[in-house]
């Protein structure tokens, strides 16, 4: 299905005729020229346009709160494009700056309810690019358990939009043979259940179905413990991980010095975690923000975690 959708977009990578139509969490979004002043939320989703060289049509970033997501390449690679708001953007601070396409997501920059909706962009002229991971916040019946597709899709969509199709396939092509290449690496190797813990101490909060990071887990053969609960991220009972006997536990680095040492010293002291395979044999796996939220680092967080699959 992906080498046909590939196929196509190749084929229609000639074609530079505008309006252009990509789907948009089941509904048609129409583009009636290509964008010149975009603005993006989150690191993640700015680097998947960062992936496309569109630097020179993105005005503003939404969403960075401050420097603890932001790596030493995102910010060379944003040079000069100023941040309009570290956090969710008032849709004052929008409409102010006068985009003509927002690319965000429900839980990433918009909010149901909110003031801040593609509805009411629309009602100002602009249009909103909606990242596939969050769709599920507003159609869950629409969609089942987490791809590599979120990435794929959305990295495909913003091509169209640019007329950058060639090279947003050529990026998906060089990914999925990555991935497949990495797969191939742990044939044979015992495919190991892993947990996601970001953070918290009553309960957890962690990775679910819906999350890219169950399909980068099981792009690698092993499975995500969590992803029969139907969320991206939620919280969840430290009785319930257990009994699941994680074999492996990924820790998310959002740059605090210690962060992850306290995520290790509080999973090693606690009555239950202490007990499981992962913490007996201190089997860790550290990636940052980028690495676990769609974006292009995902294909470098694979990597981190097939090393993690691979060490005995």
């Amino acid at each position: 299905m992906q080498k046909l959708l590939i196929l196509l977009v190749l084929l229609s990578s000639y074609v530079r005729a505008y309006p252009v139509t990509v789907d948009n969490c089941g509904q048609p979004l129409v583009i009636s020229k290509k964008p010149v002043r975009m603005i993006t939320h989150d690191v993640n989703i700015t680097e998947m346009a960062f992936a496309l060289h569109l630097q020179t049509s993105i005005i503003g970033i939404t969403g960075v709160a401050g420097r603890n997501k932001r790596t030493k390449q995102f910010e060379q690679q944003q040079g000069d494009i100023p941040v309009l708001a570290n956090r969710y953007a008032p849709l004052e601070t929008i409409l102010i700056n006068q985009p003509d396409l927002f690319f965000s997501g429900w839980g990433y920059g918009m909010n149901l309810g909110g003031a801040v909706t593609p509805a009411n962009l629309r009602k100002y002229g602009i249009n909103t690019l909606i990242l596939s991971e969050s769709c599920i916040r507003i159609n869950q019946a629409k969609y089942n358990h987490a791809t590599m597709n979120y990435l794929y899709d959305d990295m495909i969509r913003l091509g169209i939009i640019f007329d950058k199709q060639l090279v947003a396939a050529k990026l998906v092509q060089q990914w999925q043979q990555k991935i497949k290449a990495l797969g191939h690496s742990l044939i044979g190797q015992k495919p190991l259940r892993v947990f996601v813990y970001d953070s918290g101490q009553d309960k957890a909060l962690t990775a679910g179905g819906y999350s890219i990071l169950t399909a980068m887990i099981a792009s690698l053969g092993s499975n995500n413990i969590m992803d029969d609960l139907a969320i991206n991220w939620g919280r969840v009972s430290w009785e319930v991980v257990a009994i699941r006997q994680p074999e492996l536990i990924i820790l998310i680095d959002y740059m605090s010095r210690d962060h992850v040492k306290d995520s290790q010293i509080f999973l090693e002291n606690h009555p239950l975690m202490k007990l499981t395979p992962a913490v007996r044999n201190k089997r860790y796996v550290v990636l940052n923000y980028l690495e676990v939220t769609p974006s292009p680092s995902n294909i470098e967080g694979i990597e981190k975690i097939a090393e993690g699959i691979r060490q005995p």
